[in-house]
């Protein structure tokens, strides 16, 4: 799926355990299936799961989730990943990895929720909380920048749509979003990359929120792409009134999770079709809500 991945087998995995946590190295080992386009994640034992960035640009995640999470995980109202293990570069695999808790739940479905508006409730909930952390000297959010910094990106995007997407539509939204007034608080800590495939949920309420890779400090508006990737629209304001989203952050939210998919789309067609088919989705709805405004 991208360029440099690294391949990634159950030898290798058990390799790195005996040097470096020998007091596991003798469970069960099983690979995670996973639409997730940047770890491996091997299920250890009943209990635990090892995570290996395939790529180098994730190469110092683990490391930085260790140091944050524990404090974040605090102050928030859903589990999170709990790193047991930090595990080192070798000579043979050359990036941090990771041993965590094994997180019980199933990565929700749009479309195919068994309770849309209570798990909207749930994850504004989350969304607000993050952002309402105060722990200064945070890292810079992936997406924690103005929408402006991904304007090239998303027209090129749109460009490569021709004839698949309503392109004019598509940039007449994203131009809507580009408009809204900026972030002009304090940076607040978000998730940024808060996906149905990193979310779990348990008799349709969120039981936990994973991959913290792209979180950090910046405007929170990107952490309300759930209401477009996941949500149906009459549980999108129950989501809204439970993150506080005012009408330019809302404006700027739907602003990501259009660029996100335009983005992901053409990047994902044929090597992740469960990627791509959320991006389709996303796309339909963000245009619709467009066309109802």
């Amino acid at each position: 799926m991208r360029a440099g991945e690294r391949r990634i087998g159950g030898s290798l995995v058990r390799r790195l355990l005996a040097e470096q946590f020998p007091r596991w190295a003798r469970l069960p080992l099983r690979r995670v299936p996973s639409a997730g386009t940047v770890n491996a994640l091997y299920r250890l034992g009943d209990d635990l799961v090892v995570r290996l960035p395939r790529i180098a640009d994730a190469a110092e995640d683990a490391a930085k989730e260790f140091a944050w999470l524990p404090r974040l995980a605090a102050a928030l109202p859903f589990p999170v990943p709990e790193i047991v293990g930090l595990g080192t570069p070798t000579p043979g695999y050359p990036w941090h990895w990771s041993v965590l808790r094994w997180l019980d739940g199933d990565a929700p479905v749009p479309d195919a929720l068994t309770d849309a508006r209570q798990l909207a409730a749930d994850l504004g909930v989350f969304v607000a909380a993050l952002r309402e952390i105060d722990l200064p000297g945070g890292p810079p959010a992936y997406r924690g920048t103005p929408l402006s910094a991904v304007d090239g990106g998303t027209r090129s995007a749109i460009a490569d749509l021709r004839g698949s997407v309503d392109t004019g539509a598509a940039t007449a939204a994203w131009e809507e979003a580009l408009a809204a007034p900026r972030w002009t608080g304090p940076p607040r800590w978000l998730h940024s990359d808060l996906m149905p495939m990193n979310l779990l949920v348990r008799e349709g309420r969120l039981a936990a929120v994973l991959d913290f890779a792209t979180f950090g400090t910046g405007d929170p508006a990107c952490d309300l792409i759930p209401a477009w990737n996941l949500l149906p629209a009459a549980a999108r304001p129950v989501f809204r009134d439970a993150a506080g989203a005012d009408d330019a952050g809302w404006a700027r939210g739907r602003g990501w999770a259009l660029s996100m998919a335009l983005v992901q789309l053409p990047h994902y067609r044929d090597t992740n079709p469960a990627i791509a088919a959320n991006a389709t989705r996303v796309i339909r709805e963000v245009l619709a809500e467009q066309r109802d405004s």
